[in-house]
């Protein structure tokens, strides 16, 4: 197989453009991959506002208050200074200032009306923590004061402290999603589409350049070889490189975030990478056909690849893209093949109306690529009739 062997030497000898592109672009796309998956909430914790607590009095009462403030708050010392306490305010190193009154304990054992004194920022939500603890632990020590009037601050204090010890557990319950919605593995395909458009672009296109020579081609048809063998080994040769440069990519893919793929989200993965692969390898072949020189491969590349990447959804998600740039991106296998892994992602049933539009889309890559493929079969018997 003369023809295949000359393909793979001519695969080698570019070898080192190829891998550029593999290397640097994947280790953009793992960083971007990695910064781009959410950070997963496991459970509940409550917020804590930052609190000055000033008491102009010092009773058991205030004293146990403060350490159930503790508590829902972070207790920040300030010196009772009008500036310096606005300073904190207006800095955010504080965003609640309460203050207790003279006489406030007195009043609130004996019935009294006085109030606490507070300024807050407005509009901040971690305030209504507190809040709600300055209102429990004053208002249940009000009902004690007027139901046990005999009963002493300290024991006051030790009756709120158990009233008040109780929790509640909090579970947060999310709706059930796959295993690999938002994870690196969906980012991961995604940008995968740009750093095998730009592998086999500059692979497949290469080869038939040189292959399409006159000076080689001519050698060819002058060979014992049939034209249909020499067609057969190209394919095949082009078919390894293809394969071969996405086994590499799902390799990476595998070693990185290996707990993806013992779901079955990972299997439709696949099997998307692998028809976008063949697509892309039909349009290189077709890119390859029309090309007659190496200088421009590199320019043709990047516009090729970074183009439909753009509107296509690899580096900005499709929700985010506008109608006209989505609907001029549906006419590239790279609209199609992001918007299958974007529901793969999402699969937690795997029936026919779940999988029906990611079927769609897998069927309109297959189309692209029989398409570039019949485009490239008629540009080259034109080319062959034209040399003839």
């Amino acid at each position: 197989m003369p023809v295949f062997k000359l393909s793979l030497k001519i695969f080698r000898k570019n070898w080192v453009a190829v891998s550029i592109y593999i290397f640097i672009f994947l280790g953009i796309a793992i960083a971007i991959s990695a910064n781009s998956v959410p950070e997963k909430s496991i459970g509940f914790s409550q917020e804590k506002a930052k609190v000055a607590l000033i008491s102009e009095e010092k009773t058991p009462l205030t004293d146990g208050f403060q350490k159930e403030l503790s508590k829902s708050a972070v207790l920040i010392k300030l010196p009772d200074q009008t500036e310096k306490l606005q300073d904190a305010l207006f800095f955010r190193k504080v965003t609640y200032i309460l203050r207790i009154p003279k006489g406030f304990t007195q009043s609130v054992l004996s019935g009294g009306s006085m109030q606490m004194k507070k300024t807050v920022v407005p509009n901040s939500v971690d305030n209504a923590y507190v809040d709600l603890s300055v209102d429990q632990y004053w208002n249940l020590a009000r009902i004690y004061a007027k139901h046990e009037p005999g009963i002493s601050q300290q024991q006051l204090v030790n009756q709120l402290k158990t009233n008040l010890s109780g929790s509640t557990p909090v579970t947060i319950k999310a709706h059930e999603q796959a295993k690999t919605a938002n994870s690196f593995s969906m980012y991961y395909f995604n940008f995968l589409a740009y750093t095998l458009s730009a592998a086999l672009i500059m692979g497949v296109s290469t080869l038939m350049v040189v292959m399409n020579k006159r000076d080689i081609k001519r050698r060819n048809f002058c060979s014992p070889l049939r034209a249909s063998s020499i067609n057969g080994q190209l394919i095949l040769a082009n078919l390894l490189f293809a394969l071969s440069a996405w086994a590499i990519l799902i390799l990476f893919c595998f070693i990185l975030d290996s707990k993806s793929f013992g779901t079955q989200n990972m299997v439709y993965f696949l099997i998307n990478s692998l028809l976008f692969t063949g697509s892309m390898t039909s349009l290189s072949y077709l890119i390859g056909n029309l090309m007659k020189n190496l200088n421009a491969m590199s320019a043709v590349c990047n516009v090729l690849t970074l183009g439909p990447c753009f509107i296509s959804g690899v580096f900005v998600p499709q929700e985010f893209l506008n109608d006209t740039v989505l609907k001029i991106a549906s006419f590239t296998p790279t609209y199609w093949y992001v918007q299958a892994n974007t529901r793969i992602a999402k699969l937690t049933q795997f029936g026919w109306p779940e999988l029906s539009p990611i079927i769609q889309s897998m069927a309109l890559l297959l189309a692209f690529g029989a398409a570039f493929i019949t485009v490239s079969l008629v540009v080259g018997k034109r080319k062959n009739l034209m040399n003839e």
